[in-house]
């Protein structure tokens, strides 16, 4: 039986901090700060952009709403709030450092402005959230490490991630495995885009670079069925995002989608909203959609929050926690 998504309890693991910034908000930081807001907005309330070259470009116009490490905070915790009314009960969240630091704030101060939205998070909404670092594939290997050494150089326990997002097409992956490495050495848990705008080979190279848990997108990885075999017997996590990979074009409609493809064939995943200002989606119509797509009844949801759960970069007493909250439900 398909049930009302929206009463399910959920994980996120793919959300990018600047991509969650809704239009209210950065109108919002806009006046906070004397700024104005270089991106349209439609009648509808949501940003305007017509292909992925005007979203990249709306994307950096709205990251630069946030100035302070407060306004992190903020934009974390309203992001949280509105997902905890979806059934949100675990979150991460991709922060990126050059974003973060092009206003002139430290890392420490960077990341205890978001600290502080987590702390709002659990005591107001009940929902747990930690960072995943991202550094971003086209600014060049140089910058990924100066990411990764900031995580080593400066710990904290709400930091518990590196991934590596941006232009799939710039460069190989092996050019940033030094970054990695440095990111392992610091405990962190592994994640990188692949398999989104390039094909399978760009999810086989990224495995063999950086020796990831998770893949963020990954969905190409359909394209070659050793690939998608190797996925399922090394337990790789797939961090879906259906509605962005409409938005971009990557397939025609959700029936298109491999995402129960991958899922039948035993791959493990979960489902995210990447960019949910942008594509217009959120956490509850990820799952709500995908559901009504392919028939999934609140077994077949219920396994992806627990995916989720399992593959995210967190202590396990923590993981033990949010099973126990999702074993009450059902």
């Amino acid at each position: 039986m398909i049930v009302n998504a929206r009463l399910l309890p959920k994980a996120e693991l793919h959300c990018h901090l600047e991509g969650a910034i809704s239009p209210d908000l950065a109108l919002r930081l806009g006046a906070r700060h004397g700024l104005h807001l270089e991106v349209a907005i439609g009648a509808d309330g949501a940003y305007v952009w017509r292909d992925f070259n005007e979203f990249l470009t709306a994307y950096d116009a709205v990251a630069h709403m946030a100035v302070t490490p407060r306004d992190y905070g903020d934009i974390l915790f309203d992001y949280y709030a509105h997902a905890a009314a979806h059934g949100l009960i675990y979150g991460e969240m991709f922060v990126s450092l050059d974003h973060g630091l092009s206003h002139g704030a430290t890392y420490p101060e960077f990341i205890a402005g978001l600290a502080d939205g987590i702390d709002r998070a659990r005591s107001q909404l009940g929902v747990e959230v930690r960072l995943v670092l991202t550094a971003v594939r086209h600014l060049g290997p140089g910058q990924a490490e100066i990411a990764a050494r900031a995580a080593e150089s400066f710990p904290h326990p709400y930091v518990t991630g590196f991934g590596l997002a941006g232009d799939e097409l710039f460069g190989q992956p092996a050019d940033f495995a030094r970054a990695f490495d440095i990111a392992r050495g610091a405990g962190l848990g592994l994640t990188a885009h692949a398999g989104e705008i390039a094909g399978a080979d760009s999810v086989r190279a990224t495995l063999a670079a950086f020796r990831p848990s998770r893949i963020g997108h990954g969905v190409r990885s359909v394209e070659d069925p050793d690939l998608v075999r190797h996925l399922a017997g090394e337990n790789v996590t797939l961090e879906i995002c259906p509605s962005s990979n409409l938005a971009l074009g990557l397939f025609p409609d959700l029936v298109s989608h491999p995402v129960d493809r991958l899922r039948r064939e035993g791959v493990r995943l979960c489902l995210s909203t990447d960019d949910p200002a942008f594509f217009h989606c959120d956490i509850g119509s990820e799952y709500q959609r995908t559901a009504a797509a392919f028939g999934w009844d609140e077994g077949t949801q219920l396994a992806m929050t627990r995916a989720a759960i399992d593959a995210a970069f967190c202590p396990r007493e923590l993981k033990t926690k949010l099973l126990d909250r999702l074993a009450a439900f059902s």
